[in-house]
């Protein structure tokens, strides 16, 4: 027997199916998820004057880049109300990265004998931290996230006045 070349009608079915199958598993791209970013505080510095330098990490979890306009965040430390962190950082942070935005916060009497005594006493502090951040992703519309966390900062050794 021998064997015939298929016709142009079966070939143009098979790459007609290819092509759909192909085209299905593409989805156009890479997926832009935009995700609930998270703030932390990386290190907070005791000043001279009593008030706190606060370096808060901000991760962009999502797979798209986003601009962290505000930050409000309500902080406890040592179970004590410390005050109200809040800023207008404007700092642009690529997917799945982070940075950090340096904000002063003047605590409260009870805030400042907490973190004084975590210090003198090389002790853990615990912290939390709850309000909203303001950002808004690459190409997309402002979106506010609310913030929950809660860690523990302990003294760095070497650097007085500093927890991290």
């Amino acid at each position: 027997m021998i064997a015939r070349p298929a016709s142009n009608g079966i070939k143009g079915a098979c790459a007609l199916v290819l092509m759909a199958a192909l085209s299905a598993c593409g989805g156009g791209g890479p997926v832009k998820r935009v995700s609930e970013p998270a703030a932390g505080i990386q290190q907070l510095t005791v000043r001279a004057d009593g008030s706190w330098s606060v370096d808060l990490r901000l991760d962009n979890y999502s797979s798209v880049p986003m601009r962290f306009d505000t930050v409000t965040l309500a902080v406890t430390v040592g179970g004590e109300s410390a005050g109200t962190l809040s800023g207008a950082p404007a700092l642009s942070i690529g997917p799945e990265s982070a940075d950090i935005a340096t904000l002063t916060l003047a605590p409260t009497s009870a805030a400042r004998i907490a973190v004084a005594d975590a210090l003198a006493g090389g002790n853990s502090l615990p912290y939390a931290l709850n309000g909203t951040l303001a950002a808004t992703p690459e190409n997309g519309k402002p979106r506010t996230f609310k913030v929950e966390r809660s860690n523990a900062l302990n003294p760095a050794p070497g650097l007085p006045g500093v927890l991290r």
